[in-house]
């Protein structure tokens, strides 16, 4: 007999590597006997931004404290959506192709409702506070950093 969900925290799946991201393997990692709804969000890179013309990304991270902002994410998510019984967060870092997978997110959940939400929660904090950065590589070989500031300008409004 498979425990409640009252009684096992979530289960959680942290990953940042330069290794290809699997969609089939956060799926598979997400998924639980109990779930009504897995959710993924899998960031892919585009060719283009704000007109630009993209050749590739390069992602960057201090690994540690990215570790603890997704645990802390995974934490949060328990605490508000009670019913969610498995988080899983991997990022790649190094250079990407456009159309390469740099993050995925996977929430399972009973109810597809508290599952899309977890998951949209997760990654907009992600995006926010964990301590990943992208430089965009430019078709004309110009680049630029994207920051966590900027991020917080486009939340804000300014």
């Amino acid at each position: 007999m498979l425990p409640t969900l009252d009684t096992v925290a979530a289960k959680t799946d942290f990953k940042i590597t330069f290794a290809p991201l699997s969609l089939a393997d956060a799926y598979g990692t997400a998924d639980h006997a109990s779930n009504g709804a897995v959710v993924v969000m899998s960031g892919t890179v585009r060719n283009q931004t704000e007109g630009r013309t993209v050749a590739f990304l390069e992602y960057q991270a201090y690994e540690p404290m990215a570790l603890k902002v997704f645990e802390k994410i995974a934490q949060e998510i328990e605490q508000q959506w009670t019913a969610v019984n498995t988080v899983v967060i991997h990022h790649r870092t190094g250079k990407l192709a456009i159309g390469e997978i740099s993050v995925l997110v996977a929430i399972g959940c009973p109810h597809r409702h508290e599952a899309f939400e977890a998951c949209q929660y997760a990654i907009d904090t992600l995006k926010h506070q964990a301590p990943i950065w992208k430089k965009e590589h430019w078709q004309d070989g110009a680049s630029t950093w994207v920051s966590i500031a900027a991020c917080e300008q486009l939340k804000s409004g300014f």
